[in-house]
């Protein structure tokens, strides 16, 4: 037997199969940092098409987050809210680009907005408005894929909330658009800073959804893992330096929610 840190103790049984399942998820990650060519680092990082792959990546992704919270905080505060018929379905409806493979997203996506879509043949028709293999597609589709994370932590926190106070402000006379923003929001502002991170960490990510709809055009919607992919089949060094990077904002992610919005010591 051992101990945890709290005392607890831990069956040996669980200390074997734990050793092994930690093994195969750091291992890899060790690899990647094993083969890294740090001596090349500058130079890799510096080739044409990674630093606008690396722009491009943080600022969709942002955007997409920003998107993703302008629609995805109402949309929490009616799943949470709301005693409407339905909204079970509706929850389910939005949280399935969690599981739909992201592929299936980009095909979606194409035949609602593409130039030959329900959504998007208008648009041509009537603005000329073309959005696949566009900047705006390489948003959409992350905004797509990502949104539902925002989603399911601002639910949470809202349903975590406690709705006395909102009762209160609504006896003082406050209207509803008023307690949502001097009540609500602020009680689940750690929510809603925790979902938008791991939005944006998931838009940053995103690869199939963004291939399928937007394409891999080098300047335009060639984002960072778009370059990883294209990389690994002409340059190799090239391809493990963009997957460091993305490893490492994506560790400087998590370790963010979890020290700064959640709360917790790394200890």
């Amino acid at each position: 037997m051992s101990r945890s840190p709290e005392g607890t103790r831990v069956p040996a049984p669980l200390l074997l199969p734990a050793a092994l399942g930690v093994a195969f998820l750091v291992l890899p990650l060790l690899g990647l940092l094993v083969r890294t060519p740090w001596s090349q680092l500058g130079a890799q990082l510096a080739a044409p098409g990674v630093g606008a792959a690396i722009r491009l990546s943080l600022v969709s992704a942002t955007l997409a987050t920003a998107l993703s919270l302008l629609l995805g905080v109402p949309l929490a505060w009616v799943l949470a809210r709301s005693r409407a018929r339905g909204m079970a379905v509706l929850r389910a409806v939005v949280t399935v680009p969690l599981v739909l493979p992201p592929v299936v997203g980009g095909v979606a996506l194409f035949l609602v907005l593409g130039r030959q879509g329900v959504v998007g043949a208008w648009l041509d028709q009537a603005f000329g408005i073309t959005i696949p293999f566009t900047t705006a597609a390489v948003i959409i589709a992350e905004t797509f894929v990502a949104m539902p994370f925002l989603v399911i932590s601002v639910e949470g926190a809202l349903r975590a909330a406690d709705s006395r106070f909102e009762d209160v402000a609504a006896t003082l006379g406050a209207g509803r658009w008023t307690t949502f923003r001097r009540v609500t929001l602020p009680l689940v502002a750690p929510g809603v800073a925790a979902g938008a991170v791991l939005c944006w960490a998931r838009a940053l990510g995103e690869f199939g959804a963004t291939i399928t709809f937007a394409g891999n055009f080098p300047g335009t919607t060639q984002t960072m893992p778009l370059a990883v992919y294209l990389a690994l089949q002409r340059d190799p060094e090239a391809a493990v330096v963009l997957s460091v990077v993305l490893l490492a904002v994506s560790l400087a992610t998590l370790l963010l929610l979890r020290d700064r919005w959640l709360g917790r010591g790394a200890a």
